[in-house]
């Protein structure tokens, strides 16, 4: 055999190959046999001269993979550096045979190295045992933990400072701008802030609130750690934090702290707390606690709330009136009997009433279950409910400012993480919407429709009489202008351009027709409906529901619906019914289009859910729903904007220390409705005023759209128009001062009653003009022809052939099918245009005659009476104080 074809022996094991591709050889991982033992061929000296001395021909263990051999490197402290240092063989054994020094048999040893300060991985340990830490290093981490913990905590201690509260009492005025950036005004509580001491505070007092929420204060360290536990373990699960606090974290609360709920904020007030119990005596911290909390109001502090709610000193405060303010320091929004709903509407003065109530009965209750209350002056107590004085108007907060500010501070407020106590602790600057001019136009106008047809000192009915409204810019939302009442400076502190509790009525009547356009009925197949669609006008009648039945009453009687007239008007166009008001025609729109949906659009145009009525019965379509002046005008601007909505904003800016304040940007635009849709709404509404119920509008001298609105034994009345440039309402009541429910105004400025179409258009009329001087007329986009004609089922076709008869009133008792329910002809030609019927005839001069209408116009056709099918919320009976405003519910 050529030498060239010769190949060396392998080794068996599979040698430097077989380890690195992690395949052992036959022999991997034990002991290779001594030579000559196998009786192989290998077993010679040549065979194993020149094996790598880890082969599986070598002395040497094998190993299959480089894991084992860097484990086996750790081991034995270097098996191949042993080898190569062992003998003059080197690597290779020498010709000395299998114990020769060639061989390399020696295990020499590395010395042992230096010495660790931390032994970890731990030498001398090998696999998961060199990865646990020894217990001197466990005791020796934990050892120096607690001393950095120990020595941060000490550096803390001697770094806080002990609350003042002569340093808390500093406060500071908000100051207001109008929408040009000039000063509005600059009013805070810095006058409502006064410091006493403890022993100018009854024991009464201290003893209500110790009693109220800390019984154990004077013997805890001030701070309750369960307590703290506890809301931390909350928040980690996302709530609220609850209990926790001790008179003494409170009192750091109020006078180091924000109120932000957070972790990092209850681990301060409980390293502050220890402090502050450990330098300051009990009665130095309740005496901090009582003249730093917060009572509402504006006040701050013991003696503030004393002359605020009883217009005393503290030091004359009884242990009733002591047990009332204790009460207020639950929540002065909730606790309050004077309400604050302009903030929360759960916040009305009968349900604060309640809880106050209670409170105070229970405070009064555990004073003399902890004897701090003999039987005597506890009997003398509990007898009765302290007097407490209405509110007050503050420094500049007069006329229309108040309002003003009310609501920018009511925006704050939904907008911002800033709390009420906060906010009335001062210095922030608020940029506002409001401009000086239309503001002042529109309470000029006030007046002067109030001063030229009412007079309550000569008529009775006359008294009580309020007015609500409110001007927005259509595509942007800002309020520009509103009108809030008398002023806080007369006892009126309600803001009745943003409150609700007033059935707007036939205003709601849009919503209804534009619900139409876009869905169409039950019977359209989805296709929209033509304003052009007829439906019975008549008075007294039955509602059909789309299975052909008709809506009963409790009793189970038929439920008819009114109009405010008997006038028989017949099969009209919904474009005549809103012309003349008439609630028969949307009645019946409104169930066939689906309550839900008309509640959908009125939703997309801004008006919110709160303030709809929750029962979607038939009334619904005409006007059970109580929003405020607000809403309604920003709505209607939705129609201005050609289906372009934003919510109504009063705030641009917000700041603080030179700092703006975030939340604060503008509302975004969407498009609400399709354009051609509020277009024809538009167009209609134009009419109204041309032809209808709101023809006093037409003084403006301009291009405009409107709608008027009547309730049920007129106990409201609104106007709520719009040009391009403003969308403005309107509103009209009378309302008792005790109970705060609406009264009738039939007979208010001497006439028989009070409709949409007179005084509030008259309002309405006297401030657009003063608001639009030296603007364009810019009219309205043109309306493009929508949807197809769907008549109500029943009504005749045309026939300008038929010889007219009288209109007969529907039967008082159920037809047998719904196509019986019409007896009514169709109309001659020459009377087709009095009913409204083709694209011409509701352009001729409308206002209605005899009982439907006079000569100017006519009054409002249809108001909206109470529904009696089902029980229903929102009729107008009482006046709510903030379901409808504008920040209620979501933030506005």
């Amino acid at each position: 055999m050529s030498e060239h074809r010769r190949k060396p022996p392998q080794p068996q094991g599979g040698g430097r190959a077989a380890a690195r591709r992690g395949q052992p050889g036959p022999t991997s991982g034990r002991r290779a046999a001594p030579r000559g033992a196998t009786g192989s061929s290998s077993d010679s000296p040549e065979s194993s001269y020149g094996s790598d001395a880890y082969g599986s021909g070598g002395e040497e263990r094998a190993y299959g993979s480089r894991a084992e051999a860097r484990r086996a490197t750790q081991r034995g402290g270097g098996r191949r550096r042993a080898a190569d240092n062992a003998g003059p063989g080197g690597r290779r054994g020498g010709p000395g045979g299998p114990t020769g020094p060639g061989r390399g048999r020696g295990r020499a040893t590395t010395a042992p190295g230096k010495k660790r300060f931390i032994d970890y991985p731990r030498s001398g340990k090998y696999g998961w045992h060199r990865w646990v830490p020894s217990w001197r290093l466990v005791s020796g981490l934990f050892v120096g933990f607690l001393g950095c913990l120990v020595a941060a905590v000490g550096i803390g201690f001697a770094m806080v400072q002990i609350p003042s509260e002569n340093i808390a009492a500093k406060s500071q005025n908000n100051v207001y701008y109008w929408a040009d950036g000039s000063q509005m005004v600059a009013t805070g509580t810095g006058v409502n802030r006064q410091n006493v001491t403890i022993d100018k505070i009854p024991e009464a007092m201290q003893w209500a609130v110790i009693s109220a929420e800390n019984k154990s204060f004077y013997q805890d360290s001030g701070v309750d750690p369960m307590g703290i536990a506890r809301a931390l373990a909350n928040m980690a699960r996302g709530g609220q934090t609850q209990g926790g606090s001790t008179i003494t974290q409170q009192f750091v609360k109020n006078t180091y702290l924000s109120q932000d709920q957070t972790v990092t904020r209850k681990f301060k007030e409980m390293f502050i707390s220890i402090k502050v119990g450990t330098k300051l005596k009990k009665p130095q911290i309740l005496q901090g606690y009582l003249n730093t909390s917060y009572y509402g109001r504006g006040a701050y502090g013991i003696q503030a709330a004393a002359q605020t709610y009883f217009g005393e000193d503290a030091v004359d405060l009884k242990p009733t009136q002591c047990a009332f303010l204790a009460a207020l320091l639950k929540g002065p929004t909730y606790y309050d009997p004077a309400g604050n709903a302009d903030l929360d509407p759960a916040a009305d003065p009968k349900s604060n009433l309640k809880r106050s109530t209670e409170r105070w009965s229970w405070i009064l209750g555990e004073m003399h279950k902890d004897k701090h209350l003999s039987d005597a002056d506890y009997q003398k107590a509990i007898a009765k409910y302290p007097t407490v004085e209405g509110r007050k108007a503050t420094k500049g907060m007069t006329g229309q400012i108040s309002y003003l500010a009310d609501t920018a501070k009511k925006y704050v407020l939904n907008h911002s993480k800033i709390t009420e106590a906060e906010f009335d602790k001062g210095g922030y600057q608020i940029y506002t919407t409001f401009k000086k001019d239309k503001v002042n136009a529109l309470s000029a106008a006030v007046k002067k429709i109030q001063k030229s047809r009412l007079d309550p000192k000569h008529r009775s009915l006359d008294k009580y009489v309020q007015f609500g409204a409110a001007s927005v810019v259509p595509k942007d939302g800002a309020i520009v202008a509103l009108y809030g009442g008398d002023g806080y400076e007369n006892g009126h502190f309600t803001n009745n351009a943003d409150t609700s509790g007033v059935p707007v009525g036939s205003t709601w009547k849009p919503f209804v027709l534009a619900a139409a356009m876009e869905y169409g009925t039950y019977k359209s197949d989805g296709e929209g409906v033509s304003p052009l669609s007829k439906y019975n006008g008549d008075d007294h009648l039955k509602v059909r529901r789309p299975d052909g039945s008709y809506y009963l009453n409790k009793d189970n009687s038929f439920f008819f619906q009114k109009n405010e007239s008997p006038h028989k008007w017949g099969y009209i166009t919904l474009r005549k019914a809103m012309e003349q008001s008439i609630n028969t025609p949307f009645v019946q729109l409104g169930v066939d289009v689906g309550m839900s949906k008309v509640r959908d659009v009125a939703r997309s145009t801004g008006i919110l859910d709160a303030s709809m009525s929750q029962d979607l019965n038939p009334s619904f379509a005409i006007g059970t729903s109580t929003p405020s002046s607000i809403r309604m005008a920003d709505a209607y601007a939705t129609f201005a904007a050609s289906g372009k909505q934003a919510d109504p904003y009063s705030v641009t800016a917000v700041k603080k220390d030179g700092a703006d304040q975030p939340g604060f940007s503008r509302p975004k635009i969407k498009q609400a409705m399709d354009a051609n849709i509020a277009n024809n709404v538009t167009d209609v509404l134009q009419n109204v005023i041309q032809n209808g119920t709101g023809q006093n509008a037409k003084a403006l001298g301009r291009t405009a759209a409107g709608k008027t609105g009547t309730t049920d034994k007129n106990k409201s009345a609104w106007f709520v128009g719009y040009t391009q440039q403003l969308s403005t309402s309107v509103a009209m009541f009378r309302e008792n001062p005790k109970d705060h429910k609406l009264l009738s105004m039939n007979g208010t400025a001497g006439v028989d009653s009070i409709h949409g179409g007179d005084i509030p258009t008259s309002v309405w009329t006297e401030y657009m003009s003063a608001a639009l001087k030296g603007d364009n007329d810019l009219g309205f986009p043109d309306a493009v022809k929508i949807g197809d004609v769907q008549d109500e089922l029943g009504a005749p076709s045309p026939t300008p052939s038929v010889t007219i008869t009288p209109s007969q009133s529907p039967s008082d008792s159920p037809s047998p099918t719904p196509s019986e329910t019409s007896t009514s002809p169709s109309p001659s030609a020459s009377e087709s245009c009095q009913f409204g019927w083709g694209n011409n005839c509701d352009t001729a001069n409308g206002g209605g005659n005899g009982n439907g209408g006079n000569g100017n116009g006519g009054t409002d056709g249809g108001t909206t009476p109470s529904p009696t099918v089902t029980d229903t919320t929102g009729t107008g009976n009482n006046r709510g104080n903030g379901n409808g405003g504008l920040f209620a519910g979501q933030n506005g």
